[in-house]
């Protein structure tokens, strides 16, 4: 992971438009080839960014952009819709690079890993004549949770959530562009199953093609009082 603090403006050019003006920034550049870029607030969320798969292409700023005092331009291209994220650096202040190893994965706390085996046993509420392949499923970045199969034999990737967020819908995002690569598994559909859904992890799962399915915990234990809900 690359580490750069430095002032900079950020235009992102594509199916929408968004300008940060000169400000100093922390960008981070990932292995996969992501970039991100964060101030200092905000929490954990970037001004902008550019998910995977994407290239970047570090160049010289032309005679105008170098009257203005840029000293490097930084161009994120997004593979599969060729958005833009350009970077324009004016200043460099740190630069550090840190080889971070292959990280094990988030480890689920009982509610989530209790939520995974209830839905593994209980497969058909992803819908009538849905089959389960096996239960952590490997990726090269990590396992997917369930994967199972819909009633015309095609793929289908579950991941578990307590709570389902921004985060969760890029985690499977990711699995999803991995698997759609393998020949034996492709096309495979997704689903993000939650106990509560974040509007904003709604709208963007519904806009990737991703089904969401709201889980209820006592329900599935047998508890009375709760209903499941495909979306």
């Amino acid at each position: 992971m690359r580490l750069v603090i430095a002032r900079c403006s950020v235009d992102y050019a594509g199916r929408l438009s968004a300008h940060l003006p000169l400000a100093t920034r922390l960008l981070m550049l990932k292995a996969d080839g992501s970039l991100l870029v964060h101030s200092d607030g905000g929490s954990y969320k970037p001004l902008n960014w550019m998910s995977p798969p994407c290239s970047i292409a570090i160049g010289d700023p032309d005679e105008d952009q170098a009257s203005a005092g840029i000293t490097q331009v930084w161009t994120v291209t997004q593979k599969k819709t060729q958005d833009r994220l350009i970077v324009s650096i004016h200043e460099v202040f740190t630069d550090e690079s840190h080889d971070l190893g292959v990280d094990p994965g988030l480890v689920k706390d009982g509610v989530e890993a209790h939520l995974q085996q209830l839905l593994a046993e209980q497969i058909e509420l992803l819908g009538d004549g849905h089959t389960l392949v096996r239960r952590e499923y490997m990726t090269a970045i990590g396992p997917v949770d369930l994967l199972a199969r819909d009633d015309a034999g095609a793929s289908v990737a579950v991941e578990m959530k307590r709570n389902a967020n921004i985060d969760a819908v890029e985690q499977l995002t990711r699995y999803l562009e991995l698997m759609n690569r393998d020949p034996h598994l492709r096309p495979v559909q997704g689903v993000l199953a939650a106990q509560s859904f974040a509007p904003q992890a709604r709208t963007l799962a519904e806009d990737r093609g991703i089904r969401c399915l709201v889980l209820d915990y006592d329900e599935m234990r047998g508890i009375e009082g709760g209903h499941a809900r495909l979306f």
